[in-house]
C-alpha cells in the first residue's frame, strides 16, 4: 500500500501531517508532503487510513489496497 497527496486538492490543514508524522511531512508553505516513496510500512494501515479520512479535501489517496 502506498499513499500519494494531490497538490492540487491539498489547502495545507496539516491534518495527514499531524496524524501520521511518520508518512507524511510539511514542505515551507505549510502543504502536505509523502515521505520517502509513500510505502506505508507494515503496521502503519490503520494511520494511513485515518489521515486519508480526516483530511477535509481529500486530497490523500491509497494506492494498492485490497
Amino acid at each position: 500500500m502506498r499513499v500519494q497527496i494531490d497538490p492540487e486538492r491539498c489547502q495545507g490543514h496539516g491534518r495527514c501531517y499531524d496524524l501520521a508524522p511518520d508518512l507524511f511531512g510539511e514542505d515551507d508553505e505549510g502543504y502536505g508532503t509523502v515521505l520517502r516513496d509513500g510505502q506505508v510500512p507494515p503496521g502503519q494501515e490503520r494511520t494511513a487510513r485515518l489521515a486519508v479520512s480526516n483530511c477535509p479535501e481529500r486530497a490523500i489517496d491509497l494506492l494498492g489496497e485490497a
